[in-house]
């Protein structure tokens, strides 16, 4: 599985919309579907990620699941 559909996954559990997120990285809707699309991400994108969600995406990486 890839970080993206981590991502997504966690943010429909949250029931977080795609605009708030938006707005939580200072980015446009458009960017957040990239981020859900991508196979990988900068650490720096993901650790601001990590924050605003709540959710320690880095324990998949330890783990081998990306």
């Amino acid at each position: 599985m890839h970080v993206g559909r981590i991502i997504r996954q966690k943010v429909a559990e949250r029931k977080i919309t795609v605009v708030w997120l938006a707005k939580q990285m200072s980015c446009t809707r458009t960017n957040i579907y990239k981020i859900f699309d991508r196979k990988s991400i900068d650490t720096d994108t993901l650790i601001r990620l990590s924050v605003i969600l709540d959710y320690d995406f880095f324990q998949h990486i330890s783990d081998n699941e990306l």
